[in-house]
């Protein structure tokens, strides 16, 4: 977890690369990747060491998030994968949570499976999708955090900390599950509008 005095950087960070993710993710791929590499990196160490109070910590956080950025620009092909997994867990716990329930483990690993699987086939769109609906949570993350907001979406305060979950947010606070779902249509309509001249001239 992130120490009160990095909370700004971090929300600038994520602004500035929701912004590049959602409506420039596919032409910009790999810069997004090495982003959600530095992001993914940056949760699974502070996981591990919990809130970051010394300069230990937190460089034991810039650590995981350099290795988190590299390992996904190096493997292209493992990065488009853990996207469309991510995608799939994703849908799985939309659901679940509108029921109102836990999904099961098994029912997650498979779906994540089936997700990875497919963004394998179907690169481009993933791609599209993806760095659409990652890049806008990105974006509201760092909008909300810059607000003095983090409440809202479950990113916690000074005390607790950010958790990147977009899924619940605060009781009352569900219009941001519909800013999140619009910036990402903004998205979608931009990346495909944009890289459709390019198409037609290759044809």
């Amino acid at each position: 977890m992130l120490p009160e005095t990095l909370h700004v950087p971090a929300a600038v960070l994520f602004l500035v690369g929701g912004v590049l993710s959602c409506f420039l993710g596919q032409r910009t791929f790999r810069i997004v990747l090495g982003l959600y590499g530095f992001v993914i990196g940056v949760l699974a160490a502070g996981s591990i060491v919990g809130p970051a109070d010394t300069t230990r910590d937190i460089l034991i956080l810039l650590a995981g998030g350099v290795g988190g950025a590299l390992a996904l620009v190096l493997a292209y092909f493992i990065g488009v994968a853990l996207v469309g997994a991510a995608m799939a867990a994703l849908v799985v716990h939309a659901i679940a949570a509108q029921l109102g329930m836990e999904p099961p483990a098994v029912v997650v690993i498979a779906c994540t499976i089936v997700g990875a699987l497919a963004a394998l086939s179907l690169q481009r769109y993933v791609i599209v999708f993806g760095t659409a609906f990652g890049g806008a949570w990105l974006l509201v993350m760092g909008a909300l955090g810059l607000w003095h907001r983090e409440s809202v979406t479950g990113l916690g305060s000074a005390a607790t900390g950010w958790q990147a979950y977009p899924l619940r947010p605060a009781p009352g606070e569900h219009w941001v599950l519909v800013l999140w779902v619009a910036l990402a249509i903004a998205g979608l309509v931009a990346q495909f509008r944009l890289s459709t001249p390019r198409m037609v001239r290759a044809r």
